[in-house]
């Protein structure tokens, strides 16, 4: 979930990781508000009694989130990931799209997400 600790408000545009290994594919992103899946999930397997069904869920990725100076957005993104052969590394650094006071940034953090197949 993105927090914003400037004095200024943002407006994310775009989230993506920007390191896939072979053996993981990237289906899709989406934007995700916390109160329409009770929470935030996290490793959600598509199918299982908990997981949201994304389908039916609003996806606010086709507009800025706005996230006000100062807090932190109950919008969360999302990948979804499908494994189509023994993953060769984990999937990593996590890139944000924003503007603030009419200006463009990006922002990239260190995220890792390592996947495997069961054997």
């Amino acid at each position: 979930m993105p927090g914003n600790i400037s004095d200024e408000p943002i407006g994310i545009t775009r989230a993506a990781v920007e390191h896939v290994p072979p053996g993981i594919e990237v289906l899709g992103y989406g934007a995700y508000d916390m109160s329409d899946t009770d929470g935030l999930p996290l490793l959600a397997t598509e199918g299982e009694p908990h997981t949201p069904d994304f389908a039916r869920l609003r996806n606010y990725a086709d507009r800025a989130v706005e996230v006000p100076a100062g807090e932190t957005s109950d919008i969360f993104y999302a990948v979804r990931l499908k494994i189509t052969s023994p993953p060769e590394g984990p999937v990593r650094r996590c890139r944000f799209e924003y503007t603030q006071d009419g200006r463009a940034y990006t922002q990239t953090m260190d995220c890792e997400l390592l996947l495997t197949v069961a054997g």
